[in-house]
């Protein structure tokens, strides 16, 4: 296993994810979600959309996917609730280097942030909301096509069930993510655990690093037991004076060693933008820009 600073990979994430359990304590904010891996317990708004296109990569030497865009669209219902629904346009290249294109899996999901804890004595907002939790359960299901026949996308249906928090810790914003795939016969079980940390810089820049680690649970057959264990840097930029469109970015790469057959993938990326459309109202508690 790699050493960075004379710590183990699996050292190093611990570290990251105890930072985050201690976190908790501090003000919340909202920064997981498109363009990263990790989510947030954050929501649009009552009646607002938040509508994200992203072209997505995942390069491994034998298999790569691509999402070319994926179009992800959530809908606030209250102001603790996100419906959401998400459909790519996918291509997946395998070790005998042709390439498929086809429509990639449905994801229906519903968030529900169902724990606020506020400052004491002041008006329960955004600026004062001192720790949140939620929750995300998604499901992933094949669309009537022939994506799965050609290898383009995984055999479904796969339901993902997390927990996730927000905190920050003076300039510094943490979010944590950990969830459970669960597979079928022909997809495994999967740990999915994520830590974002950066900081927002005014009310138009964001930066942030992002470590995540997605790891199956047990192994298909005589393949080897897939893992993506990746480290990425990457934020969120606000065009235009009306706050409506930000655009997208992060770039990262396998933090262990890559192969033609474990799944690390030599690069990730996502470039994109993010469309925020919604009737004028107060900020909503637990959502910032």
């Amino acid at each position: 296993m790699q050493e960075y600073f004379g710590l183990s990979m699996r050292s190093l994430l611990q570290i990251f994810f105890l930072s985050a359990c201690f976190a908790g304590a501090v003000l919340a904010r909202a920064q997981g979600g498109p363009p990263f891996i990790t989510d947030d317990p954050g929501t649009p708004g009552n009646h607002h959309w938040e509508i994200n296109f992203g072209w997505i990569a995942n390069h491994n030497p034998g298999q790569s996917y691509y999402e070319i865009p994926d179009v992800d669209l959530n809908y606030g219902w209250g102001d603790r609730i996100q419906l959401k629904y998400e459909l790519p346009l996918a291509a997946a290249t395998n070790p005998d280097h042709s390439t498929g294109f086809g429509l990639g899996e449905s994801y229906p999901g519903i968030k529900w942030r169902y724990f606020e804890y506020h400052r004491r004595g002041e008006p329960k907002t955004g600026e004062n909301l001192l720790f949140s939790l939620g929750t995300y359960p998604q499901v992933m299901i094949n669309n009537p096509s022939s994506s799965v026949r050609r290898g383009i996308v995984q055999p479904g249906p796969q339901y993902y069930l997390p927990i996730e928090a927000t905190a920050q810790l003076g300039w510094l914003a943490l979010n944590g993510e950990l969830g459970r795939w669960i597979g079928n016969k022909n997809a495994p079980d999967q740990w999915g655990r994520g830590l974002i940390a950066g900081h927002e810089f005014n009310d138009r820049t964001e930066l942030y690093a992002e470590l995540y680690d997605l790891q199956a649970i047990n192994r298909l057959g005589d393949q080897p037991k897939q893992r993506a264990f990746t480290l990425d840097f990457g934020g969120r930029q606000t065009v235009g004076r009306s706050g409506h469109l930000r655009l997208l970015f992060m770039g990262g790469r396998a933090i262990q060693t890559v192969t033609r057959t474990n799944g690390e993938p030599s690069w990730i990326a996502y470039a994109g933008f993010q469309l925020l459309l919604g009737p004028e109202q107060k900020e909503t508690p637990g959502r910032q820009p």
